[in-house]
């Protein structure tokens, strides 16, 4: 490659660069005057933006021909007035540059200065147009001597206005680059395509480094997004094919030698251009993974995402869920504050929108499935940051995992208040039926105890009346209303032994009753009227029918078993007994065993069980066992105030393993 092929490329490269870079700017300082968030001066990087455009655009057209050897149209007419067009807005590129630079400070001596600025560009430009018209050249040399002593003087001078003031350097920087632009022009060769690729780097290209500077200080953030990661991209992926195709040109010369169109170079080279296309988007997402990393220090979005949605899963309320994002994106972001609010409007916006308060940036949605929605807003942002399309949708991304955990907790709150409203309504509804038990059998001992008494009268008067006075202070204790749920095992056995007694007044010797009940258990709380029952039954059914009589036991301990200590009693008779299928009979249709067995499963559920064993002749055994804890089926369950999702409640464990 030639130096004069070089140098074309150089050129192209360069203003297509500065038409990009100027372009950009443009856009920034429109955007945040679109947003109602314009900052002090916002019309002079406008102004830089649009006169660095047409300086590379004007270049462009009037440098093309010249590169490309089309010596009579580079002094055409349109081409020489896009050329004073351009030289022009180069001249008085550095006038703004300068006025922003004396931003703030004395009056008198900033308007001084901006004027002075500003006449020589004006100048200058007027002597460019005199050029063009008069000799038909440009750039017309004494306009770019005018502007090089010109802007030479008014660097000093603005050195040393603000030498000492805060914020110095960087507006220093970019006056000096805007003066050093133009100073610049004389190295070049204007007219004559061999200049060395240096010399026009210098010459026409360094008003490149003012839109640097002035990109990164403002808007650093946006040229690393929208310029460095798709520079360093195609860099990156030019350096790729040129080494690969540099590895396979020693194979590639003795095919060509050969024959140009040989087939075998085609499919290397194919092969090679779609390589480089697949190896493409990983050069991408590593570069776009370095510069943000380590030139614009922003955290990793996914990495953020899962922390994020670990850290809320254990929060139970949606501000709690809020507050928690809120302060995770304010450090994130590099934002001055992050507040939420909630939607006061009729329906969420779909996606973010940019705030029309000088306090907020952004606002994002928080889109729930149900009313009350949410609104994120993020404020100003600090060290020249801004919000890029990567990060709109990062922020969008977010707002989805809130509004999904906001659900969730709505839902189980949802869920909690469904199920403590069913589990209360069977709770009546069991509480209910045990008092229709007990209601049942208060009258049916009642109608038994009558029964032998009226025997008694019969037989024996006198042991009728002792047997009446037992049975007043029987009923006394079983009917009086504040018997609560649970006795102790003590007040069961009084009301066994009381029933006992009134059955051996009928039955005199007939009847033998062992008691084996410690007094280390008698205080264990179960249902009252628990057991009268099946000592009732066994005497009725198993005694009661044998001439000889028979023996009733009544034997109790607790014990100890994997789910805790557990109660058992038992009750047995040497009776008659009873076949399997007279058995399954009398418990379908008996009242006092199925009234038992009833109450034991709605107080207890599978924690008690019930068992009836029965042989002819030898007699029967009843036994239950029920755990030393009262325990009810359904537990109080309220609308819970603190969910997590990190793992069921202790509510719910308890509701779900029963």
């Amino acid at each position: 490659m030639s130096q004069s092929d070089l140098a074309t490329l150089v050129h192209a490269a360069g203003f297509v660069t500065g038409i990009a870079l100027y372009a950009m700017l443009g856009v920034m300082v429109l955007r945040e005057r679109a947003t109602d968030r314009p900052a002090a001066g916002d019309r002079i990087p406008l102004a830089t933006a649009l006169l660095g455009v047409l300086w590379n655009v004007g270049a462009l057209a009037l440098y093309g021909p010249r590169d490309l050897g089309v010596a009579h149209a580079f002094r055409a007419g349109p081409l020489l007035a896009m050329g004073t067009v351009a030289f022009s807005a180069l001249g008085f590129l550095p006038a703004v540059v300068v006025h922003a630079a004396l931003q703030g400070g004395k009056q008198r001596e900033r308007r001084l200065l901006t004027s002075a600025a500003y006449l020589v560009s004006a100048f200058a430009a007027g002597a460019q147009v005199w050029g063009a018209m008069a000799d038909g050249i440009v750039p017309y040399p004494p306009a770019l001597r005018l502007l090089a002593v010109g802007y030479a003087a008014l660097l000093l001078l603005v050195v040393l206005r603000l030498r000492g003031q805060p914020g110095a350097r960087a507006a220093l920087a970019a006056a000096a680059l805007a003066s050093f632009a133009m100073m610049a022009l004389h190295l070049s060769h204007h007219a004559a395509a061999d200049a060395s690729v240096s010399t026009e780097l210098l010459g026409h290209h360094a008003s490149l480094l003012l839109a640097l500077v002035i990109l990164w200080q403002d808007y650093r953030f946006g040229l690393a997004d929208l310029f460095l990661k798709r520079v360093l991209a195609a860099v990156a992926l030019v350096s790729a094919a040129l080494a690969a195709f540099l590895a396979v040109a020693p194979y590639l010369s003795p095919l060509w030698a050969r024959d140009v169109r040989d087939p075998r170079a085609t499919v290397i080279l194919l092969t090679l251009w779609i390589g480089t296309a697949l190896l493409y988007p990983v050069i991408r997402r590593t570069l776009d993974a370095f510069v943000d990393q380590f030139v614009l220090r922003r955290v990793d979005y996914h990495e953020f995402r899962s922390t994020l949605m670990s850290g809320v899963a254990a929060l139970d309320t949606p501000a709690a869920v809020l507050d928690a994002a809120c302060a995770a994106l304010r450090p994130a972001l590099s934002a001055d504050q992050v507040t939420w609010q909630v939607d006061e409007g009729d329906r969420v916006a779909s996606e973010p929108w940019w705030s029309t308060t000088k306090q907020q940036l952004v606002c994002v949605p928080v889109r729930t499935a149900e009313a009350p929605w949410y609104v994120i807003s993020v404020g100003a942002l600090r060290a020249g940051r801004r919000l890029m399309s990567a990060d709109l949708r990062f922020l969008d991304d977010v707002s989805v995992d809130i509004a999904r955990r906001v659900d969730a907790i709505r839902a189980a709150h949802e869920r909690y208040e469904r199920e403590a409203r069913e589990q209360e309504a069977t709770q009546l509804a069991t509480a209910a039926e045990l008092r229709a038990l007990r209601a049942q059998l208060n009258p049916h001992f009642l109608f038994n105890a009558l029964t032998t008494i009226g025997h008694l009268l019969q037989e024996a008067p006198d042991r009728a009346l002792a047997t009446l006075l037992q049975l007043t202070g029987l009923l006394r204790t079983v009917l009086r209303p504040s018997m609560s749920d649970f006795v102790p095992l003590s007040e069961e056995m009084e009301i066994v032994e009381a029933y006992l007694a009134i059955e051996r007044a009928r039955f005199e010797d007939r009847v033998r009753v062992v008691l084996d009940v410690p007094e280390e258990v008698r205080q264990t709380r179960l249902p009252p009227l628990l057991l009268q029952p099946l000592v009732e039954n066994a005497i009725k059914h198993g005694i009661s029918p044998v001439r000889a009589g028979g023996s009733v036991t009544v034997w109790a301990r607790t014990e100890l078993a994997l789910d805790g200590e557990r109660l058992r009693v038992s009750v047995s008779d040497d009776g008659v007994g009873i076949t399997t299928a007279d058995l399954a009979r009398r418990r379908k249709a008996g009242l006092g065993l199925s009234n038992v067995e009833r109450r034991l499963a709605c107080v207890y559920g599978s924690a008690a069980t019930f068992s009836f064993e029965s042989t002819p002749g030898v007699g029967t055994t009843v036994e239950i066992t029920l755990p030393v804890r009262a325990r009810r089926r359904f537990d109080e369950v309220t609308p819970p105030e603190h969910l997590s999702v990190a793992g069921p409640p202790a509510r719910e464990r308890a509701v779900t393993g029963r």
